[in-house]
């Protein structure tokens, strides 16, 4: 058993965020480890994430997840590395998935863990194409929204660890995929995934003009991941009986103030549309069948992992921003050891 490690380091929540998140909303704390009791195990993250979702966390309201509490370790999805262990299901050495992100060790019973199998994949691929994020495009476009072949696919924010899954999905599903991004750079990602139109939306001019010349017979499915005038302009472009998957709604996540809607929500009903927003979690029982075939399309070459990654826990804060800032190119992640 490894006794030698007493602390370690977390990010705690300082303050909560009013608008854009800065560095002082974060504290980086020592913490004392407790020792081990009967069916723990301690724990050393190597990777952790940061998503979108957990800018909702820090606002004190109720949510479909509890908010994060001041003055107390964040939360997250990481990757880590059983390093003593009072579990026999959960020896030394053996690869865990978690929701203890935020911090270099952790101390747990194992109700919350997951074995990871063994692959020859990289195991940061369990927080990104393989993991959450991926699980929310193939649901998004299986599940929700039924895309056939032979379809017009439009995905928002498709450079991000969401929307990159989504286009990439959704070209094996037999789709014509069309993806907005916010930079040149990220529009090349895209064409290496051979996505079959790219709209820079910060360049375009009238995004929802940009969107017609790029499906001039209209959208089957949209999958959102942007809101506001993403949301008006697809809207504007939907065929009869479009189908809308609502994962998020990143350009709104900072306001400080409610956001007008779009001013044509008059054409879900007389396009006959189906919008549907949904949490991944809630469809968690169908992870078994994805991580077969995104396993299989991954060792195939068929889906690329693309990864933005900080380097160490003091870079966290930095990286959970940058998420906001657009900074990020597939999934961003920070590298704990």
């Amino acid at each position: 058993m490894n006794s030698t490690i007493t602390e370690t380091r977390e990010i705690h929540l300082a303050s909560r965020p009013e608008g854009m998140p800065t560095a002082e909303n974060f504290a980086l704390v020592n913490q004392s480890l407790a020792p081990l009791a009967d069916g723990q195990v301690l724990i050393k993250n190597l990777w952790m994430s940061v998503d979108p979702y957990m800018r909702g966390r820090m606002v004190d309201r109720k949510s479909y997840v509890p908010p994060f509490a001041l003055s107390q370790v964040l939360e997250g999805g990481a990757i880590g590395e059983v390093i003593a262990s009072k579990n026999s299901d959960f020896p030394v050495g053996t690869k865990v998935s978690s929701m203890l992100g935020w911090r270099e060790h952790a101390v747990t019973d194992t109700a919350g863990l997951t074995a990871l199998p063994q692959t020859e994949l990289d195991s940061s691929h369990f927080l990104g194409v393989l993991g959450m994020p991926g699980m929310t495009a193939w649901t998004g476009l299986t599940r929700i929204t039924d895309l056939k072949a032979g379809e017009t696919l439009f995905v928002s924010a498709a450079s991000g660890a969401v929307g990159s899954v989504a286009c990439q999905i959704g070209k094996l599903m037999g789709a014509r995929v069309i993806a907005s991004v916010g930079s040149d750079e990220k529009a090349e990602l895209l064409r290496s995934y051979g996505v079959d139109a790219i709209i820079n939306y910060k360049t375009c001019g009238n995004l929802t003009q940009a969107l017609t010349k790029a499906a001039p017979e209209g959208i089957d499915v949209y999958f959102e991941n942007v809101g506001g005038e993403h949301l008006a302009a697809a809207l504007s472009n939907m065929k009869d009986h479009g189908r809308i998957a609502v994962c998020g709604m990143i350009s709104q996540y900072n306001d400080t103030a409610p956001t007008p809607g779009p001013d044509n929500l008059a054409l879900i009903v007389m396009r006959k549309l189906k919008l549907e927003g949904f949490i991944v979690s809630e469809h968690w029982a169908h992870y078994p069948e994805f991580a077969v075939k995104m396993a299989q399309w991954l060792a195939e070459g068929k889906v690329k992992a693309e990864q933005t990654i900080y380097q160490g826990l003091e870079q966290a804060p930095d990286a959970f921003i940058g998420l906001f800032e657009g900074k990020n190119r597939g999934k961003m992640l920070v590298k704990l050891a």
